[in-house]
């Protein structure tokens, strides 16, 4: 079986910021797995906050060899980006091999679409208004904050579109203090749901601390191993297929977290529709879809997927499964 890495660049169609930093273009993966006969293909995103790097993730993909399959790789590499290309390219691969569909062989219902979210980069308070306003026919609008003077910015959003539906994602930024003066403002200004409020390594905070809007586990959740780790602090868990390392495990720990009882929201790094594609097979039916890494770009794959009044479509089998 043969894999080929290369690195692919689209520019965003602007500045796009969250509590971390600022990007103008999103760096990918792309993966190609073949037979000699098929071929399927994935993309995954490096993130540096869990220390991946486009250098380390190709590095982890070209030391792959002999036949791979997906079970396999549970044991050849860790969850995130490195697995989750290859995952996702041998589900392409898979489907093209038997004839159907990605969804078919998982043994789930044809997919439809799922109203998505739609993300306003962190930036001053009269910046966020505009953003809002000029998305504010959108149902669903997610804004980045986390600083520990969101409130003016809050506000701004709300005023910009008054009838949108909003969820907030903190990116780790608040201290468990901001965080609790700021959730009766959530609740007053309609926000549905948080995301990430405090830093990973400190949400055991969470605990006992009351949370009148839902709290998702976005960095703190990336496999179902984290499962056991998240009770009593979270509402909601944020599914990517970047973190769980490819389809094969969102939808296991879609399952698995179920089962616990948490709600789903299903999210994506900053990437093409070939990195949203599987994960429009895991956020049917979800709580949150947040899919709009396509949205934020200014260029796209050829065969891209659909956004409009109805959300996010299914992938074509031309871009993939």
């Amino acid at each position: 079986m043969r894999i080929e890495v290369t690195r692919d660049v689209f520019q965003l169609a602007q500045a796009f910021t969250i509590s971390r930093g600022s990007r103008t273009e999103a760096h990918v993966l792309t993966v190609r797995v073949s037979d000699g006969v098929d071929s399927g293909w994935g993309e995954c995103v490096p993130y540096a906050r869990y220390d991946e790097t486009l250098d380390t993730v190709t590095a982890e993909i070209e030391a792959l060899s002999g036949d791979l399959t997906r079970d396999g790789l549970y044991d050849l590499l860790p969850a995130g980006a490195a697995r989750n290309a290859v995952d996702c390219a041998l589900w392409d691969l898979e489907a093209k091999r038997a004839g159907k569909r990605a969804w078919t062989l998982a043994g789930l219902a044809a997919p439809g679409p799922e109203i998505t979210a739609y993300t306003l980069s962190l930036g001053t308070p009269e910046a966020m208004q505009a953003q809002a306003a000029q998305n504010a026919h959108r149902p669903l609008l997610k804004i980045k904050l986390g600083t520990p003077d969101d409130m003016p910015r809050l506000e701004a959003v709300r005023a910009g579109a008054p009838t949108s539906r909003i969820i907030v994602d903190a990116n780790e930024g608040w201290s468990a203090e901001v965080y609790a003066d700021l959730a009766p403002h959530l609740v007053r200004l309609g926000v549905q749901m948080v995301e990430q409020p405090l830093p990973a390594g400190d949400d055991d905070a969470l605990i006992g601390m009351e949370r009148p809007v839902p709290v998702c586990a976005d960095e703190s959740c990336h496999d179902r191993s984290d499962l056991p780790a998240l009770k009593g602090k979270y509402d909601m868990v944020n599914i990517k297929v970047d973190k769980t390392g490819g389809l094969t495990e969102a939808l296991a720990l879609r399952d698995a977290a179920r089962t616990e009882g948490y709600d789903i929201m299903v999210g994506c790094m900053v990437g093409s529709s070939l990195a949203m594609a599987p994960a429009t097979l895991v956020a049917q039916g979800v709580a949150v879809t947040d899919l709009d890494g396509p949205l934020l770009l200014a260029e796209d794959r050829e065969a891209p997927l659909v956004f409009d009044e109805a959300g996010v479509h299914p992938p074509t089998a031309a871009l993939w499964g």
